[in-house]
């Protein structure tokens, strides 16, 4: 049976963690970035459907080509990270059910052929995945800066051409450095945000 996680654990996952501005010159590894995506891919997903796709961009010229289409106050921060991740959701996940649900996925694939509830299913479930990363990026002791400022189409003609992925959002990965970090903002209450039925 699992247990409550202790305060240092929750304070690194949740209470104390920042989204990160700026960023250390350490490396982050393949290995690293693997180990990440083992924990990622645990996460759940409706008929374990695992749509998100995911671009590591590490390398000068991604970077120089993604911060080319991205918002002017996002472009430095993708150049200084050791990497940008491109979380991405696949329109086509079907084609992968009957290996990730072999019971019942070549069944369920009827279902997705309908595009709405597969634009439905791809993003909802790629969002998920997408925040999985962001918390297993902490776990691994990685900072995250998650951005939405780009241009969505133009990200998907150039790191998803002649594919049915669409870009969702994008999350620097590193080690950060306390430069830029706002004040933590306003969070709503409990009985602000929900309610018991």
């Amino acid at each position: 049976m699992a247990t409550k996680l202790d305060d240092r654990a929750l304070d690194q996952l949740y209470r104390a963690a920042r989204t990160c501005n700026a960023w250390t010159e350490q490396p982050v590894t393949e290995q690293q970035l693997r180990e990440l995506y083992d924990l990622v891919k645990f996460g759940p997903t409706s008929g374990n459907c695992c749509p998100a796709r995911f671009v590591w961009v590490s390398n000068a010229e991604g970077k120089h080509r993604l911060a080319a289409l991205a918002a002017p106050t996002n472009a430095p921060k993708i150049l200084a990270a050791p990497v940008t991740v491109i979380v991405g959701y696949d329109l086509d996940f079907a084609e992968q059910l009957p290996k990730l649900f072999p019971a019942r996925g070549k069944d369920m694939q009827a279902h997705y052929s309908d595009p709405l509830v597969a634009q439905t299913t791809a993003f909802r479930n790629g969002s998920l995945q997408g925040a999985y990363l962001i918390i297993a990026a902490r776990a691994l002791g990685l900072d995250c800066g998650p951005m939405s400022g780009f241009n969505n189409e133009a990200v998907d003609s150039e790191f998803f051409a002649k594919t049915r992925i669409k870009s969702n959002f994008i999350c620097s990965v590193g080690y950060g450095s306390n430069e830029n970090i706002f004040p933590r903002n306003p969070r709503l209450t409990f009985e602000e945000a929900g309610r018991f039925a």
